[in-house]
């Protein structure tokens, strides 16, 4: 066999052991070792010389090494404490007293709740479970309809990996040599705009048929002022220590590590504020966070070997003659680069989806005039659907793990069918809006496109880094 059909023996190997369960960082790591030794064979040498544990060990430090990475862990910390200061039920009753006047009230709570919480954690399950222990049950006990409120909380929780501060979106950057910065910029519209979609569909549906959103009667008894102490309460400091660190990035004042180790000096603060901190919680905290960095570490150090071997066989060459092949205009391109990032989002995680199969389509996007950025946003955009539609909505298998034993699965899925057409709707606009996209990196930074490569620039990732041999 030759060596380009080798790189598609391996990539498809690849598939398959991880649809067996193995371990994916693990798998790659393995896999990009076992051809690499085949890859950069010499005779000449020593089994243990061999030119691929250069790489990888090159790969291991690079990515180690990378200072923009830094702020993953110290955003994962903010949002493993905050999580843990125990401030969710607080947040969700404050906001469904101050919107108790709104049509289907504890539901748009419960979104805004969802969006602001997956926002400051950017942790998709943990937001769903405990949305799923906290406004559940009591939007199920007011009479709210099961398919209504299913659907709210499983498609609020996945906010977070598009609206920043996004760990998709750094690893993205990451992966595609962008500024962080200049991604944040760009989803802000997109985020807000899908997240407000959410909100005007399940008001509308509450003002057509107001038997699936009844008014909540335990909340009617407070007064304005009360109201307005336990948003100044719960919601306030949250939002402002979220607004605080994306101000901080987007203005310029902090690269995104500085904001995200204030972010998490915040979290601190805003558990200990709330009498919610403890030795324990920030044990917890501290473990959940490294053991979760690891993951994506790991993850970048197999993707890069994996890639670099993949590439180095020709793989890639092939993968892009038989798009050219098809004649594609640039819509088209997206269009299926889409469909197949929406499949993929079925089996694997969006990490996996990042580091592994996007690097195949980025050398395209110059050929077909693509802003890599705009690509980087419709794929954060299309990911939500991957947590939302069966058979591996895993959004839906989060909240069963905790919803009442009567509500079944199927259920769950049917709420989050007309949440997925919003996601639809929002890439639909995305593609023929691209403004929505560049708009705010135009303004904050004069251009939506990629600058070169600055290295006294901490926001963008050396595009050399995964570079192979």
């Amino acid at each position: 066999m030759s060596d380009p059909v080798i790189a598609l023996v391996m990539l498809g190997l690849f598939i398959l052991v991880i649809f067996l369960g193995f371990p994916i960082a693990f798998t790659l790591m393995a896999m990009g070792i076992g051809f690499g030794m085949y890859a950069y064979w010499d005779p000449a040498s020593a089994i243990l010389e061999n030119r691929i544990f250069y790489l990888f060990v090159q790969n291991t430090f690079s990515v180690m090494n990378n200072d923009v990475l830094i702020s993953i862990p110290l955003f994962l910390f903010m949002g493993y404490i905050i999580e843990r200061a125990n401030i969710l039920d607080r947040l969700f009753l404050s906001l469904q007293v101050g919107l108790r006047f709104l049509p289907g009230s504890m539901a748009v709570a419960a979104l805004v709740t969802c969006a602001l919480f997956a926002t400051a954690t950017g942790i998709v399950g943990a937001v769903v479970t405990l949305m799923g222990l906290i406004a559940l049950p009591a939007m199920l006990k007011a009479g709210y309809d099961q398919k209504l409120s299913s659907g709210v909380i499983t498609a609020g929780g996945t906010l977070g990996i598009l609206i920043p501060p996004s760990i998709l979106l750094i690893v993205y950057a990451a992966t595609a040599s962008v500024s962080v910065v200049k991604l944040y910029a760009a989803a802000l519209i997109p985020g807000f705009l899908l997240a407000g979609l959410y909100v005007v569909y399940v008001i509308t549906r509450a003002v057509i048929n107001p038997s699936l959103c009844p008014k909540p009667k335990d909340v009617a008894t407070y007064t304005v002022l009360e109201s307005a102490l336990m948003v100044l309460k719960a919601f306030v400091p949250l939002f402002a220590l979220i607004m605080a660190v994306l101000g901080s990035i987007l203005f310029g004042l902090a690269t995104p590590s500085e904001a995200a180790a204030m972010g998490a000096l915040g979290g601190i603060i805003l558990a200990v504020a709330y009498r919610a901190f403890s030795w324990t919680r920030l044990r917890e905290s501290v473990y959940l966070t490294a053991r979760t960095t690891a993951m994506v570490c790991f993850l970048f150090v197999g993707a890069a070997t994996f890639s670099s071997v993949f590439s180095y066989l020709g793989g890639e060459h092939i993968v892009k003659d038989a798009i050219m092949a098809l004649d594609l205009t640039p819509v088209q391109f997206l269009l299926l680069a889409q469909l197949i990032i929406f499949i993929l989002g079925w089996p694997l995680e969006w990490s996996e989806i990042i580091v592994i199969f996007v690097p195949i389509f980025l050398p395209l996007l110059p050929i077909f005039d693509v802003d890599p950025i705009l690509f980087g946003i419709l794929i954060a955009i299309n990911l939500q659907t991957s947590f939302l539609t069966p058979p591996m909505a895993m959004s839906a298998y989060y909240l069963k793990g905790v919803a009442p034993r009567d509500l079944q699965l199927w259920t769950i899925f049917k709420g989050c069918f007309p949440f997925v057409g919003l996601v639809i709707l929002t890439l639909a606009l995305t593609y023929a809006y691209p403004s929505l996209v560049t708009y705010l990196p135009d303004q904050f930074f004069g251009q939506a496109k990629e600058i070169p490569y600055d290295p006294n620039d901490e926001s963008v990732v050396d595009p050399n880094i995964f570079k192979s041999l």
